[in-house]
């Protein structure tokens, strides 16, 4: 088969490499910084397309070139965590269970019917960078068996219920600020959810802090804290929040390198009892 390849980050690298391996090496590599060569892909014959993490919509007359149409590995069972950010959003919503879903694609956002899909659960301490490689390898593996029973006609694909969708949006470098409003483990999903990218920051006076990691206590401070406010716990960094404790294990002083929270508070012991905003 001619098969045309669309995938951008590290996610799709995985699956490219996997399709290479299994004898499905694409002949036509697109990522989202190039432009559709909808005339090549029609010169060149293309038998299916393979969409994984690809960054753009494709439009219905390139879906509709290939014999076999276009397949689309999307980490989240669907139709939940449908858009841009599925991955991040079964950490930040707490999901112990998520998954991978390949569906035959059609003109709107991951709304195409269901070709195939498997479960993965989500590990209590899972990052979002750690998340989407396990996700990867199993879609990956989903893909080479899918392939040739959708080619065969083996698969009779599932509408999706359209109207129990739900939509991620697109992440921005501000949707890392910390709200210590909300709670400690709303907090701490945050945190894994926006690693590597784009972090999950604090401001202390005029310094940005990144938490990097930490922990939840579902306890009350030694005396009545307001939200953002510091305290030594254990000789730990903690932090009041919304609702229980944050107790800071590593973090990075802006333009410094990343340190525990013992190495931070021997520089800076005056952080105590401050309140981050």
């Amino acid at each position: 088969m001619n098969i045309a390849f669309f995938g951008t980050p590290q996610f799709a690298k995985i699956i490219l490499k996997r399709l290479i391996q299994a004898d499905y090496k694409p002949i036509l590599v697109i990522t989202a910084r190039e432009e559709i060569p909808s005339a090549k892909i029609s010169a060149l014959s293309i038998d299916l397309i393979i969409v994984a993490a690809y960054g753009h919509i494709l439009p219905k007359k390139i879906i509709d070139i290939p014999k076999y149409g276009a397949l689309n590995v999307h980490p989240s069972l669907l139709p939940k965590y449908r858009g841009p950010s599925p991955i991040q959003y079964a950490i930040l919503n707490g999901d112990k269970e998520t998954g991978v879903t390949i569906i035959a694609m059609d003109e709107k956002i991951d709304h195409g019917d269901i070709v195939s899909s498997i479960k993965y659960q989500v590990l209590r301490n899972a990052t979002s960078e750690q998340l989407a490689k396990g996700l990867a390898e199993l879609g990956a593996k989903l893909l080479v068996e899918t392939i040739p029973k959708w080619i065969a006609g083996e698969i009779k694909p599932t509408r999706q219920i359209h109207s129990e969708s739900t939509y991620t949006k697109i992440i921005r470098k501000e949707d890392g600020r910390i709200d210590w409003n909300k709670s400690a483990e709303e907090i701490e999903r945050q945190i894994r959810a926006f690693t590597p990218w784009p972090g999950s920051f604090t401001f202390w006076k005029d310094k940005i802090i990144k938490i990097i990691f930490g922990t939840t206590l579902d306890i009350s401070a030694p005396e009545e804290l307001l939200p953002g406010q510091t305290f030594l716990h254990n000789n730990k960094l903690a932090v009041q929040t919304g609702k229980g404790i944050f107790v800071v294990a590593e973090l990075q002083l802006q333009g410094k390198n990343k340190i525990t929270t013992k190495e931070f508070l021997n520089g800076y012991s005056r952080i105590i009892g401050a309140i981050l905003i």
